[in-house]
């Protein structure tokens, strides 16, 4: 039986060691150090020396008791800053922080739940087949550490990504794939009181496309976005360069290609109005999964909730997790609500329930596949 104390104490005590992105090697330690005490065979692969970061990503391995195929879980090690020396709270069922840093639930509420039910199925001696774990880093700002991974390690077919906000229940089957886009404008400088006629503005070339675009909600699949605009240096200047960081993302994968070719070509055409160049570069940050709701993975984890009392239903995703990498890396994966509630903000918090559910349900599903 999931212990609601214990679970609680964990992810106190997770989120209380500071793990920002590529800055995971203590909690790193910590956790290879609970989960060898749990009897599971440890490495770190070498996916930090890739990176720059302090640690690689953790990977252990649980001897089963029956012969069933192995499965796969899995969450990040790494939260987004504000994240160091935090503080949490509990009021009235609801974990928070203390307002002056991020929780950390995610993705530390997916991290003890699957810690709480192992424990569970050791000490209760549960049957299970062989069980996978990967803890992996630099999951924020563009899933490197699954993207580096060491996939001749594994041999799960099925993979259970704990890193979703809806509730527990909700099985992520469609995450976008996501584009990211570097602009970088080149006009002309020259006095802006003097001889204004003679510069070329990198700036204004840079609106001219932006206006241009269609952005931010483009369609039930699809979206864009302008997150930063850099150039010039002082008012008396006509600005001579102008960097644009944007990114695309849609669960299908054409109509991302046509929305990044969109943006393209929007400053192309503005910078042969204006007689300025631009470098364009795109990048496919991850592509995009489906899952059959008929899959045998996504029956699985309905028949688990339905077994511990909890409403099972499909949805898409518009964010990016490591169980997009899963996917393309030939492990069927879905991504599972814990009830992160706003995430990446000061007023992120988890409900103590939904912590105690989400263990529920790592617990039923190994049941399951046993």
């Amino acid at each position: 039986m999931i212990n609601q104390d214990r679970v609680v104490h964990s992810f106190l005590e997770y989120v209380q060691i500071s793990s920002p992105t590529k800055m995971e090697g203590k909690f790193a330690k910590h956790m290879i150090v609970e989960l060898q005490n749990l009897g599971f065979e440890v490495t770190v692969d070498d996916a930090g020396e890739k990176l720059g970061c302090d640690t690689g990503n953790v990977i252990a391995k649980l001897a089963g008791t029956t012969g069933a195929n192995p499965i796969l879980f899995s969450c990040h090690m790494d939260t987004v800053s504000p994240g160091i020396d935090i503080k949490p709270i509990i009021k009235d069922g609801v974990i928070y922080s203390d307002g002056t840093t991020i929780l950390g639930g995610d993705d530390k509420a997916g991290i003890a739940a699957i810690i709480e039910a192992i424990r569970v199925i050791k000490e209760e001696n549960i049957a299970h087949g062989d069980i996978e774990v990967v803890f992996s880093i630099f999951e924020e700002g563009g899933l490197h550490g699954a993207k580096n991974l060491d996939y001749s390690n594994l041999h799960s077919k099925h993979a259970f990504v704990l890193d979703s906000g809806g509730d527990p229940g909700q099985i992520i089957v469609k995450g976008p794939a996501q584009d990211k886009l570097d602009f970088v404008v080149t006009g002309r400088p020259a006095h802006a009181g003097v001889a204004p006629e003679e510069g070329i503005s990198a700036i204004m070339v840079a609106s001219e496309a932006i206006s241009k675009m269609t952005l931010l909600r483009i369609d039930s699949e699809t979206t864009a976005n302008i997150g930063r605009i850099e150039g010039g240096t002082v008012t008396n200047i006509v600005a001579p360069e102008c960097t644009v960081k944007a990114e695309a993302r849609s669960l299908d994968n054409e109509k991302l290609k046509k929305q990044s070719d969109h943006m393209v070509e929007c400053f192309k055409v503005a910078a042969e109005k204006f007689g300025a160049t631009v470098d364009a570069k795109v990048e496919r940050m991850y592509s995009a999964f489906s899952v059959d709701e008929n899959d045998i993975i996504v029956q699985n984890v309905k028949a688990a909730c339905e077994k511990i009392g909890l409403k099972p239903f499909t949805a898409p995703s518009g964010g990016g997790s490591d169980t997009n990498i899963f996917n393309a890396n030939g492990i069927t994966a879905v991504n599972l609500g814990i009830g992160e509630r706003k995430p990446h903000t000061l007023e992120e918090h988890l409900h103590i329930v939904d912590l105690v559910n989400a263990s529920k349900l790592v617990l039923e599903i190994i049941k399951n596949y046993a």
